[in-house]
Order: C-alpha cells, then structure tokens, then sequence
C-alpha cells in the first residue's frame, strides 16, 4: 500500500493583510461595526461637500464683506477695500437715519406681510383639507387642480398675475371694474397701496396649495373610527375639527407654519418679478431691500451687512419658535 499525503491546509491570515505563510492572498476585513457606523458618513459626503460649495462658502464671503467698505470702486478687487470693522452695522441699526429708517420700513412691511401671507396660506390650505376628506365625484380632480399653483413655475406664475394687474388691460381691473362695478375707476394694483395687497394676493395664490399639500398627508394618519365614535357620542362637526383634527395636526402644523415663515420672510422672486428692482415703499420687502442696497446703490458692505443681521433674527426666531413649540409638545405629553 502506498501511503498518501496529508491534505493541505488553507492558509491561515495574517493580522496585517497581504500574503500568509502559504502564499494566499488576504483580504482585509473591515469591523462590521466599524462599517455600519462609516456608511451613513460616507452617503452623506456629497451633500455635505454641496451643502459647503453652495451655502457655507457664500455665507462665510458675505459676513467677510460686511465688514469692508466694498463698494464699487473696489468691486474689481475687493480684497483690497478698507475694513470697516463695524461701521456697517451701525448704519444700518440708526434706525434716526435715512439708511436705519428704511431698513425698519422695510422690516415691518415684511412682518406685517409675513403674518397674513402665512395665516392665509394655513387658513385656506386646513380648509380645502378638510373638505377634501370626505368622497365625492370629482374629488381627485379637484385636488389636482388644488395643486396647479405650486406645480407652477415661479418666474411664469407671477409674470400671468402681473399681465394680471395691469390698470388698462388687466384681468382683474376688468373683473372688478368694467364687469362688476365695485370700484369707480380702475385702480393701480402695481404701485401705490394697492401695491402691497398684490403682492400678499400672488403670495398666497402660490402658498397655499403647499400647506394643503402638508395637512392633507397629515389628515391620511387620523383613524375613522375617532370621528365615527365622535358622531355617535353627539359631537358635530366642528367639536369634531376642534377636539380631533386640529389636536392630530398639531406635529405637522408646527412644521408647516415654520416652513411657510422662513419662505416668505425670504421670499425675494415674488415682489422682484412684480416690480422690478425698485419696488413700492408700500411692497419694500426686505429681500428687494437688501438687493437695491447691494446691486443698486453698489454698497455691497452695507448690503451684507443687512444679510447677517436678517440671518440672525431668523436664527432666533427659529430657534424660539422651536424651543417653544416642544416645550408645549413636552407639557401635552405629560
């Protein structure tokens, strides 16, 4: 009998990769926790590296600009113009001053804006949820059409409502003047105070269906069988909306109201595609504000300057807004 040969063994891995003793290649194995904690990191490095490129960078270069007198003799090269350390804070909060008294205008023009444009948006937005809940002919149709302004392009939606408002040849002129005899002469809807309710007439006209969007995905999570056991104990409809939904929908309007602010606060399209470069003093937004300071007047230190400080109130109001809204959700809870 011959005597066979021992089997080989596998060669065995070495703890620093490359090749063992019996010249098999190693591959060098990642800690599975140390992969579970690396991938999340790793899946969100090009929106972090977008995020840097398109936001922090420009932030970071305009709250360096605001503290130089970059203005346009400087502005092809800017890094050579004088620091004004402060200086353009202070003009700009001397509210006793030309600059400071525009700037307030501005600013109570685009709260007092802010606070209807987003109670008209959530009003009418809870409303057409709520009717759309129940089912009807024609339903899916409806909330299509619900939906039409904020599928929209900007830019093409308030080019139409500016066609819109024209003295002469506008629509709504038409509609109110030569149609239903409401106003004794056609009014100026593009400048003067009339000027102001246009604009808060397209913000809403585009705000709205968002909001409608939100509480309607937000009403899907409310079970039937609350208001079914409501209708029996007695409650009527509006028990029901009081005591059931709003209470449901408070998550998703905490959200929503906050969303909705910082995106008309902000918004810079609307009044710009409506009234150019030069808006009204009755529709002087703080977004267009900023822009004629900056672009117009071609004091770009100035302009930042009134950037960082509108980021700052927003941070702040952000950031009390939120405290207060969970410190109320902390109280409901317990």
């Amino acid at each position: 009998m011959t005597a066979t040969a021992p089997p080989r063994s596998a060669p065995e891995a070495g703890p620093s990769g490359g090749k063992s003793a019996g010249g098999g290649r190693l591959r060098l194995r990642v800690p599975t926790k140390l992969r579970q904690i690396g991938l999340p990191y790793l899946l969100l490095l090009p929106a972090l590296a977008l995020e840097l490129l398109i936001h922090i960078v420009p932030m970071v270069f305009g709250i360096v600009i605001s503290f130089k007198k970059l203005t346009l003799f400087y502005i092809s090269h800017w890094n050579q113009a004088p620091w004004a350390n402060f200086d353009n804070y202070h003009t700009a909060i001397k509210f006793n001053q030309p600059v400071g008294q525009a700037l307030l205008h501005s600013f109570w023009v685009t709260c007092a804006f802010t606070v209807l444009s987003v109670g008209l948006s959530w009003l009418i937005g809870t409303a057409a949820a709520i009717l759309m809940q129940d089912s009807f002919r024609g339903r899916a149709l409806l909330r299509a059409i619900f939906l039409v302004p904020y599928a929209l392009p900007v830019y093409a939606a308030v080019i139409t409502w500016t066609f819109m408002f024209q003295q002469d040849t506008g629509l709504v002129n038409h509609v109110l003047h030569d149609q239903l005899h409401l106003t004794s002469n056609k009014p100026f809807w593009l400048i003067g105070d009339n000027s102001f309710w246009a604009l808060l007439t397209v913000s809403v006209w585009k705000s709205w269906p968002f909001a409608f969007l939100a509480l309607m995905a937000g009403l899907q999570n409310i079970p039937r069988e609350l208001y079914e056991a409501a209708a029996m104990d007695g409650a009527g409809i509006w028990q029901q909306i009081r005591r059931i939904t709003m209470p449901s929908l408070r998550p998703v309007n905490q959200v929503l109201v906050l969303v909705l602010f910082l995106w008309t606060f902000n918004d810079f399209n609307t009044p710009y595609v409506m009234f150019g470069q030069s808006a009204p003093k009755q529709a002087d937004l703080i977004s267009i504000h900023i822009y004629q300071s900056s672009f117009v007047t071609w004091n770009f230190g100035s302009g930042s300057a009134m950037s960082v400080l509108l980021l700052l109130f927003l941070l702040v109001v952000t950031a009390v807004y939120l405290l207060l809204t969970s410190r109320r959700r902390s109280d409901a809870d317990a």
